[in-house]
């Protein structure tokens, strides 16, 4: 499926590596740019589609013998082109200047302490003074060809510059970090005054576009859909329902490891929505398959082995059915490629390839070119209710990986009970959407503890609440102390076989959100 805007409002981003290319992006997607990222070494067969280029940054330094090189005879001098960081440095290295080590160590914040006084389109509304973020152990000392020097901080003399008679920029700062305080600024500039690009990347016109192409690569089939209550299946669900309808057959499956009350709930929602869902509980199935394992990757690979079971089977009770349906996001698509080729792994839970080959279904993924927060504006857009779209996310595995080793459908129910109370409790003080998610871990030991005059040794649970953009980087979230005491208290009187609990205040890195 072929989502995209028409042509002449799209940017292609070439990824040599960088931890900040998925960021350029998601900082394009903000300003209604639409925006695919390629590897260097891969350039879209459709090229000539593309209105303009950035390219990324990297871990690689132009000079050495593993230096990145693209081909950019397609690119440079040809279309507006924006070299972010190595971007900058291989366009000078390799176009007539020169590239370095650098003196001191360039690494963090600057400010621009001179703006060419040209005017020129890319630091248009930007003044001297403007705080940006460095990231680089090289400097470009010589600018190439026809080179002309931009912007300046007191160490970088060439921070920015432009290649005299082409729509050729670069800069040797990381614009789309927040550090950069007019960061978003010099981007539309380089979008809009530079290349043109309209911004017609909106959730609305992406849920016009979506719809009508849906129907088209669909026709009269049958889709069949497994819901996970998580955000991304609930939105891929409501698009395909608008587009084909009845034709969208959902499954529910409850593996025994949600939420309290979760199954059913979950359930009553969808219904709600109009959707044509199936709940199916194989819970006892699930925990059967658990028993004894306590490796946390064999019990993700158990849980996706029966899940890919149960749903085969459910699946082959919806007659004729032709497509699979997937709530896959663009991290998804993105982390399954690499600038050195595919990724060598993909975790056992990861919803790319999820599936058989045995299944024979086409794949459908009306959501497969989209950030987490755009999935969430396009869901608003479709008007799903805010509870639902505001889920923290929750892992596939569920609690089977909360539960730190072996799993039993008694550690699953005390952990229901104590993550009932600590997400209720969330809620009812009004800190759930301020927390990017929360929940209870259950640890493998036993402490001492007094209840009236009797001695206990019973369990140990710990509370874990993170804020984060898109979980690649966490920080615990500092809880009143008050709200934990309460917590705390109501676990330990209400759950029993509980008597400690513990907050987690690590974060990731070096931690990481889930303990398994």
């Amino acid at each position: 499926m072929n989502n995209n805007p028409n042509e002449g409002s799209r940017l292609l981003i070439l990824d040599f590596g960088s931890q900040y290319t998925q960021l350029i992006a998601r900082r394009v997607r903000e300003l209604n740019v639409y925006c695919e990222i390629h590897p260097y070494n891969h350039l879209p067969a459709d090229l000539e589609s593309f209105q303009a280029v950035i390219l990324s940054g990297s871990p690689y330094s132009v000079r050495s013998e593993e230096a990145l090189h693209p081909d950019l005879s397609a690119i440079k001098g040809k279309k507006p082109l924006l070299a972010v960081c190595y971007g900058a440095q291989y366009l000078a290295h390799f176009g007539g200047g020169e590239v370095a080590p650098s003196n001191i160590r360039e690494y963090g914040r600057a400010h621009l302490s001179y703006i060419n006084p040209e005017n020129d389109p890319l630091f248009e509304g930007i003044e001297e003074g403007s705080q940006v973020w460095m990231s680089h152990s090289d400097t470009i000392k010589q600018l190439p060809t026809g080179g002309v020097c931009l912007a300046s901080t007191h160490d970088v003399a060439n921070a920015a510059y432009r290649i005299a008679g082409e729509e050729t920029y670069a800069i040797q700062f990381h614009p789309e970090v927040y550090h950069s305080t007019d960061g978003t600024k010099l981007l539309a500039n380089f979008l809009f005054k530079i290349a043109r690009i309209s911004a017609n990347w909106t959730p609305d016109n992406f849920v016009e576009q979506t719809i009508v192409q849906l129907r088209e690569q669909v026709g009269k089939e049958k889709v069949i859909l497994g819901l996970s209550g998580g955000v991304d299946s609930t939105v891929a669900a409501v698009l395909l329902h608008r587009a084909i309808g009845k034709q969208l057959h959902c499954i529910f499956v409850n593996n025994g490891l949600l939420r309290k009350n979760e199954f059913v709930s979950v359930l009553q929602q969808y219904e709600g929505m109009g959707l044509n869902v199936k709940g199916v509980d194989a819970s006892e199935r699930f925990l059967t398959a658990l028993a004894g394992k306590t490796d946390p990757e064999d019990k993700r690979k158990t849980i996706g082995r029966v899940f890919v079971e149960v749903f085969d089977d459910e699946s082959h009770k919806v007659t004729d059915a032709k497509w699979l349906a997937q709530g896959t996001i663009y991290p998804d698509v993105i982390e399954s490629l690499s600038v050195k080729g595919p990724s060598a792994t993909i975790k056992s839970h990861h919803n790319v390839g999820g599936l058989p080959d045995y299944m024979k279904l086409k794949v459908v993924e009306p959501l497969r070119m989209l950030f987490k927060d755009e999935v969430r504006r396009v869901g608003k857009s479709l008007g799903i209710s805010d509870e639902l779209l505001g889920r923290h996310p929750f892992p596939g595995p569920g609690l089977a990986i909360r539960i730190l080793g072996d799993v039993t459908a008694e550690k699953v129910a005390v952990l229901q009970e104590v993550d009932a109370i600590f997400i209720n409790a969330l809620k009812e003080h009004n800190l759930y959407n301020k927390v990017w998610q929360a929940g209870a871990i259950l640890l493998p030991i036993n402490s001492v503890g007094v209840m009236g005059d009797e001695r206990t040794y019973e369990r140990v649970v710990a509370l874990r609440a993170v804020e984060s953009v898109d979980g690649m980087t966490a920080d615990w979230v500092d809880l009143p102390y008050k709200f934990l005491q309460k917590v705390s208290n109501d676990i330990i009187n209400k759950v029993k076989g509980v008597n400690r609990v513990v907050y987690d205040i690590s974060s990731k890195p070096p931690a990481t959100i889930e303990w398994e």
